[in-house]
């Protein structure tokens, strides 16, 4: 299985950066018409990283993460980044954004 092939839980999942793997589970989790937004992937990955004196605003650490992965996953076909409900080039957008796993 090559890098490029969709996610199934293969040896390609097995080297995937712990940011890509919040983001897609996120995206898993979610109704095939719901779409995340890159603080909630965020959030999600900041709990995993929480300490006790860590406060609320964590998950801004990894805003820039998220989306470089987001980015990097879109480049693989593996997500779309969408604005205003369609789909956009990962190479080339600004302002609000939100992930949703890629449509068929």
């Amino acid at each position: 299985m090559q890098q490029d092939d969709p996610p199934d839980g293969g040896p390609a999942d097995a080297a995937l950066d712990p940011v890509a793997a919040v983001i897609l589970d996120r995206l898993q989790a979610l109704q095939p018409d719901e779409t995340l937004t890159p603080d909630d992937a965020a959030r999600a990955f900041a709990e995993l990283k929480r300490k006790p004196k860590d406060g609320r605003d964590l998950y801004k650490r990894y805003r820039q993460a998220v989306k470089q992965q987001a980015i990097h996953l879109a480049r693989q076909g593996r997500i779309d980044i969408v604005r205003k409900g369609e789909a956009v080039d990962p190479d080339d957008f600004k302002g609000l954004w939100r992930m949703r796993l890629k449509r068929d």
